[in-house]
């Protein structure tokens, strides 16, 4: 019986493709063998981009700015500054010796230095009604040290009372735990609708030093027009 002819026997796969089919079958082969041994297979999936850090921080600006600022409850992101207290209702303070106070503006009524070396930053605030409170706003200043809260019977204990002709002036002294010690003194008093806050704050050394002088300057604290 004669075979078929050349017209009609299968014309055979280009060079190419039969390439092509070889590796295919390779692959497979490696796949099963792969999924035998109960291998597994890793993807590498792109990163997603890290969120960007949040603006501020325990160390950032708002009510006292600077070191130890952070604005009080309620009173975070973008407020405006309160309208500076005029006339009566503008505290006035004797500056100890070899002290300087400046009007910046902003959120601070005054900036005061004192003349000491090393960190240290004083600072006098004023905000309308209570500005969150006593108590958020003590815990607001232990957290800026480093220090964990307190509750309605710690506040108390740690409260001291000092007199001045402004009204009496809830005084708290704190220092933080470890090798590099800070140190906050700072003094609130509410009066005529509004809180003002007297805070100083900075390494534990200098404030030390700087304490003495602090204390008579919030002594010193009143409203008096009539006095320079």
């Amino acid at each position: 019986m004669p075979g078929p002819s050349a017209q009609d026997r299968p014309t055979p796969p280009p060079a190419r493709w039969r390439a092509a089919l070889a590796a295919s079958l390779l692959m497979s082969v490696a796949a099963l063998a792969a999924c035998s041994r109960g291998e597994v297979t890793h993807v590498q999936v792109p990163k997603e981009p890290a969120a960007a850090p949040a603006a501020g921080g325990a160390m950032g600006g708002g009510m006292g700015g600077g070191m130890g600022g952070g604005a009080p409850p309620g009173m975070a992101g973008d407020v405006p500054p309160p309208p500076s207290p005029a006339g009566g209702a503008a505290m006035k303070w004797t500056l100890p010796k070899g002290w300087a106070e400046s009007r910046s503006g902003g959120m601070r009524y005054a900036t005061l230095k004192a003349p000491i070396p090393g960190k240290l930053d004083v600072s006098v605030v004023v905000l309308p009604g209570p500005a969150g409170g006593e108590l958020a706003n003590v815990n607001r200043w232990r957290g800026q040290i480093g220090l964990g809260p307190v509750d309605d019977a710690q506040l108390a204990s740690a409260r001291q009372r000092v007199k001045s002709p402004a009204g009496p002036i809830s005084l708290y002294d704190f220092t933080s735990e470890g090798q590099q010690k800070s140190r906050m003194v700072a003094g609130l008093l509410e009066s005529g609708g509004n809180t003002w806050f007297v805070k100083m704050v900075g390494d534990a050394e200098p404030a030390a030093r700087a304490r003495p002088d602090f204390i008579r300057l919030v002594e010193s604290l009143r409203f008096d027009p009539a006095t320079p």
